[in-house]
């Protein structure tokens, strides 16, 4: 019996959709543990891509349950459309679950992300898809939860609670005429078809399946530095990447998770705002851009792009506790000549060896880099990391120094077959 965490290290976009799909491959029960659907997943089948936002990646193994636990946000129009979107794709979903305790996402929760962002002086590049307004609700103890798209009666209930306080600060605040309840139930209850046969202990589910002896693997979205407490607030999602998020978001004993392993991109990336210590504005940020396909699943938007950083990944195996390291996307690295890794910051004449929490001092860190040769060859077919060149090689191994944290996974492109697994995860 194995329970394995799968969390992003660095600011999401790390590929956590592909290596989810290769290790669901292994494992019994795959389960989403928190956020919405401002993260996006893609996945490579054959010639076939697949771009998933709320439902787990382990969908597309037909023999594989997949949950979408508590601690998720659900927006039932995506859910829906998504469902529909694997169904004309031939994808079955017998085997999608939803807690009944996960929160819903409202249209005025979508409204006021958007309007909140536009009022702010300090812009924090938000999805605006409703995910820090309804994690808001559920805070407050005013949300709506999927049990309450049981009958008419309790979703009024629901929004008797929360409703007239949303069209008080839309009118009053931002000149927005707000929201007819009844409008809200209509539209919300024409899910249920849908919806209702899903709806479980999402939580007993998993503790069966444990006490069974299967492999249980729990998905995470976004990343460590998007995480509202360990994350470069305010620059952060609402909710918890980190693996501690995973037990409380799925319903389960932090001591039944056996493995936490972090996927992390050769280089880095970020979209939205906030610093970089590591960034390139430059012709290699733009290589590596165009070759990494860095452009946001669920926006669009261009990412940011940079040199690996180790200090940002020591903390995340700190804050993590992370037992092994997916390394993706290696093969972007193919075409350089020669490639840095940030191993340490300068600042004010300083050396920083740990990731600081103040973003003034983060603001005017500098990148103090190793130099490592690169190896201008093609690493897109090679199936054993044996046979990666040597310069490659060298490049892995540094970097398991420099972050105190083995590589188990090394993934040289999209396909499953393009993933390398040195340690086995699933035993």
């Amino acid at each position: 019996m194995t329970v394995v965490a799968l969390v992003g290290t660095q600011w999401g976009d790390e590929g956590k959709g592909k290596i989810t799909d290769v290790l669901a491959s292994k494992a019994d029960v795959v389960v989403r543990y928190q956020g919405g659907n401002n993260a996006g997943h893609t996945v490579v089948v054959g010639d076939t891509t697949y771009k998933l936002h709320l439902i787990p990646s382990g969908i597309l193994y037909e023999g594989t349950t997949c949950l979408i636990g508590n601690g998720v946000v659900v927006d039932p129009q995506v859910l829906c459309g998504e469902i529909d979107y694997l169904h004309r794709g031939g994808i079955s979903t017998a085997n999608l679950y939803i807690s009944e305790r996960a929160h819903v996402i409202m249209p005025y929760h979508k409204v006021l992300d958007r309007l909140e962002e536009e009022r702010r002086v300090r812009k924090i590049g938000t999805t605006g898809r409703g995910i820090g307004p309804a994690y808001v609700d559920k805070y407050m103890r005013m949300g709506v939860r999927m049990l309450d798209l049981k009958s008419r009666e309790s979703l009024e209930q629901a929004l008797d609670q929360t409703l007239p306080l949303k069209n008080e600060i839309l009118q009053n605040v931002y000149g927005h005429p707000g929201f007819r309840k009844e409008e809200i139930v209509d539209e919300y209850l024409g899910y249920r078809k849908t919806i209702l046969p899903l709806l479980t202990d999402t939580s007993l589910l998993v503790y069966q399946a444990r006490q069974a002896g299967q492999g249980v693997l729990l998905e995470g979205a976004q990343g460590t530095f998007l995480d509202i407490d360990h994350g470069t607030y305010p620059f952060v999602t609402s909710s918890n990447p980190t693996s501690g998020g995973a037990a409380p978001g799925v319903g389960i004993g932090p001591n039944h998770i056996d493995q936490v392993i972090g996927v992390v991109k050769a280089y880095t990336t970020r979209v939205g705002e906030g610093p970089f210590v590591s960034e390139l504005n430059d012709a290699i940020g733009d290589l590596i851009r165009e070759r990494g396909r860095e452009y946001g699943t669920t926006t669009g938007r261009a990412r940011r792009c940079g040199w690996f950083d180790a200090v940002m990944i020591r903390y995340a195996v700190r804050v993590n506790g992370l037992t092994g390291l997916a390394m993706t996307l290696l093969d972007v690295l193919d075409a350089l000549e020669d490639i840095r890794v940030c191993v340490a910051y300068e600042y004010r004449g300083e050396r920083l060896e740990h990731f600081p929490a103040d973003l003034n001092v983060l603001r005017e860190c500098k990148p103090v880099y190793a130099e490592l040769s690169g190896w201008k060859e093609d690493t897109t077919e090679v199936k054993d990391v044996t046979d990666l060149p040597a310069e490659a090689q060298a490049y892995l191994v540094f970097l398991e120094e420099q972050v105190g944290c083995p590589i188990q996974i090394v993934s040289v492109g999209p396909r499953r077959d393009q993933t390398m697994l040195l340690h086995p995860i699933f035993r």
